[in-house]
Order: C-alpha cells, then sequence, then structure tokens
C-alpha cells in the first residue's frame, strides 16, 4: 500500500528519443480519452503567439501550462493557415479540397481533428463528408499513413530529406502520437516509422524544416522563426 502511494504521478505526456531503421526522432505520445488536447494560434487581441513561451505565458494567467505542444500545419507569410482551421470550435479557414502546389496540395492531404475524448486524423474528403464536428481541427499534407498503407506517390528512393513532424492516431482516437525526425528523412521514412514502428493506421505531415518542439520532460524546448499554429497538451501548474 504505501509503495501504491509513493508511486509518481503519470506524466500528461511520454515522450522518448528513438531510432528506427537508422534514423532518429523524439515520439510524444498523448492519451486524449484523459488529457486537454488544444490548438493555438492568436491571443485575445488577435495577436499571432508564434512561440511556444508566448502560449505558456497566456497559460500561466490561467493556472495552467504546456506540457507538451508542437507546430501544427502549414501557413502564410502572415501566419494564417493554408487550410481548414477550428479553435475552440470556431473555424477561422475553410477547407481546402483541391490539389495543389507544395507539400500541402499533394492529395491525399488530411485533417488532425480534437474532440471530447479523442483525436482523429482522416482524410480531407472523407472528413469533408462525414458531418464531423471538431472542436479543434488543423489541415495539413500529405497524409503519411491512410488505413494502414503509405501515402501512393512515397518512394523508397526518394532524395528530398528534411526535417519533418507529424501525428498519428489510433482507430479508436486515444491514442495521439507526434513525431519530429531528429535528422533528415525522406516522407517514405518518416511513414513507415508511423505505420511500422508505431502501428498507427492514420497519419499526417505537418510541415518539414520549421518543424519544432516543446517538450520539457526530454529537456527540449525549441526556438526559431515564428510559428502558425500550434498544437499543444494543457495541464495544471
Amino acid at each position: 500500500m504505501l509503495a501504491a502511494l509513493c508511486a509518481a504521478p503519470v506524466a500528461a505526456v511520454e515522450c522518448n528519443d528513438i531510432t528506427y531503421d537508422g534514423s532518429r526522432y523524439t515520439v510524444c505520445e498523448v492519451d486524449a480519452s484523459n488529457e486537454q488536447l488544444r490548438l493555438f494560434l492568436r491571443d485575445e487581441r488577435g495577436t499571432v503567439y508564434g512561440s511556444f513561451s508566448s502560449i505558456d505565458a497566456a497559460l500561466e494567467s490561467e493556472g495552467k501550462k504546456l506540457a507538451f505542444a508542437t507546430n501544427a500545419g502549414m501557413y502564410h507569410a502572415d501566419r494564417s493557415p493554408v487550410g481548414l482551421y477550428i479553435e475552440d470550435q470556431q473555424q477561422q479557414m475553410r477547407l481546402i479540397p483541391n490539389a495543389g502546389p507544395g507539400n500541402f496540395g499533394l492529395l491525399p492531404n488530411g485533417v488532425f481533428c480534437i474532440r471530447k475524448g479523442r483525436a482523429d486524423v482522416y482524410e480531407s474528403l472523407k472528413f469533408r463528408d462525414s458531418g464531423i464536428n471538431c472542436t479543434h481541427a488543423t489541415q495539413s499534407g500529405p497524409m503519411l499513413v491512410i488505413d494502414g498503407e503509405l501515402h501512393p506517390r512515397f518512394l523508397v528512393d526518394s532524395t528530398s530529406f528534411y526535417i519533418r513532424n507529424g501525428v498519428g492516431t489510433s482507430a479508436d482516437g486515444k491514442r495521439v502520437v507526434f513525431a519530429i525526425s531528429r535528422n533528415a528523412v525522406t516522407f517514405h521514412q518518416f511513414g513507415r516509422l508511423f505505420r511500422d514502428h508505431l502501428k498507427l493506421p492514420s497519419a499526417l505531415y505537418f510541415d518539414g524544416n520549421i518543424s519544432r518542439l516543446h517538450a520539457p520532460s526530454v529537456g527540449r524546448s525549441d526556438n526559431g522563426f515564428m510559428m502558425g499554429p500550434v498544437v499543444g497538451v494543457v495541464t495544471d501548474k
């Protein structure tokens, strides 16, 4: 009984540095049924947060803090989202269903949707036709894993290597895993991390070289250029 009473509290986010298939990653796992996942873009005055420290400072007034965060989708020069963006049930940008330039337009792309007690990655057109209402949502692309299969455009012998970050979800929406590469990887390598190592049926790419991570549990909080949308886990201080 004494041992149980003295057991360390379970962390809201479990982050680990791993090596898979010769590449290094930081992987952070969240139980969406128990933790508070949120998206962040602008403060109450409409100013873009742009950094993890700005979000943390705003949360402090609520007696809360960021237990984890990462950039969550592509954005324009003014930091506005490229595709669908919903924050606290308020849609700020519409879904973009058509193909286009860059990684975002490499269809199929997808939507990361946060609802009460779960979070899911959906292919964009399936999401559009589903009628699902998200508390928070961000659209990005391309999809990394679609129903257990890699994106059909990914090449084993690709020469496009970048630092990359993304998110994968389990079928029941409870297990949410964020990953960021610690060395440059291809889309094929990154997709296989989610499908083959993390065993997740759906995964979505967030971004490349600007990818950053706030994970105090592993002593990491990256700085750099201002970000657009950010996803984070919020806990009490």
